[in-house]
């Protein structure tokens, strides 16, 4: 043995230790400084004890500040898809379920009323339940959507088709049937087509509303065309008769009305825009 002393041979592991608690109390006092010292070391020399502590701390401070940075700038993940369901979510409401029902109802009215030949007074009372639905359903439809701002584009084209189908698919059958002259069936059908083509013509200049004898032609119109579905006989036949008379006078005159006031909007309409391209010129 040499005898070399204990002092002098862990005097470089001492240092070391030294060194490191050196670098560890300078830490605690300017963490920013030996950031950058340590971020300055190349790989090679950065195996020091204080290196690994030095890159936890850099870490450790860039992470919060880049999340901080990503949270302001964008919106949270899943917020355009929460967004968009809600949307969608909002087509499933009352009155637009109310409309799918009366679409529904459609094709289940035409197999109900050309049931066994059509003429089954049976099958004829299930035709009419279900052509009663339909309308009542009408009634309810637009006004719920009116009330608690339930409308939607969907309802603002399915509800003018569904009241057209339902209409239309009942006056064809029963003129089919026989049951009622295919001149009627031609004038309601050609004026409810006719009139809603012209509600498009003209909505460039504002929007036809619907009048109080439009809604007294609707109700007496299902009303006849209710009774005519039935299997009626005898003085309800006759008086079926002249319901349906004043449906067919109801329509052909709403309609004249209706071409009145599109007539009326479109001349007001133009003589608007021109009175403001006027003052925009001067």
């Amino acid at each position: 043995m040499t005898g070399v002393p204990a002092s002098a041979a862990g005097g470089s592991s001492g240092a070391r230790r030294t060194a490191a608690g050196a670098a560890a109390a300078a830490a605690e006092k300017a963490p920013g400084a030996v950031a950058g010292q340590v971020a300055a070391v190349p790989p090679a020399e950065s195996a020091t004890p204080a290196a690994p502590g030095g890159e936890a701390l850099v870490r450790a401070d860039a992470a919060p500040a880049g999340g901080d940075a990503q949270g302001d700038d964008k919106p949270p993940r899943g917020a355009k898809l929460a967004a968009a369901a809600v949307n969608q979510a909002s087509v499933w409401n009352i009155a637009n379920l109310l409309t799918m029902l009366r679409l529904i109802l459609v094709p289940a009215f035409v197999a109900l009323m050309l049931a066994d030949g059509g003429y089954d007074p049976a099958w004829r009372s299930l035709a009419w339940a279900a052509f009663a639905i339909a309308m009542i359903t009408d009634l309810f439809d637009g006004h719920l959507a009116r009330t608690y701002n339930l409308v939607t584009d969907f309802g603002k084209i399915a509800d003018p088709i569904a009241d057209k189908a339902i209409m239309g698919a009942a006056l064809i059958c029963l003129s089919a049937l026989g049951d009622l002259p295919w001149w009627v069936t031609g004038v309601i059908l050609g004026r409810e087509l006719g009139i809603t083509l012209l509600r498009f013509l003209v909505i460039r200049y504002g929007v036809i509303p619907a009048s109080r004898g439009g809604k007294l032609k609707t109700l007496i119109q299902g009303v006849a065309v209710g009774m005519y579905v039935l299997a009626l006989t005898g003085w309800l036949a006759t008086l079926r008769w002249w319901v349906m008379a004043a449906a067919v006078v109801l329509t052909v005159a709403t309609g004249l009305d209706y071409v009145k006031q599109a007539i009326v909007l479109r001349r007001r309409g133009i003589a608007e825009r021109k009175a403001a391209l006027e003052e925009k010129e001067a």
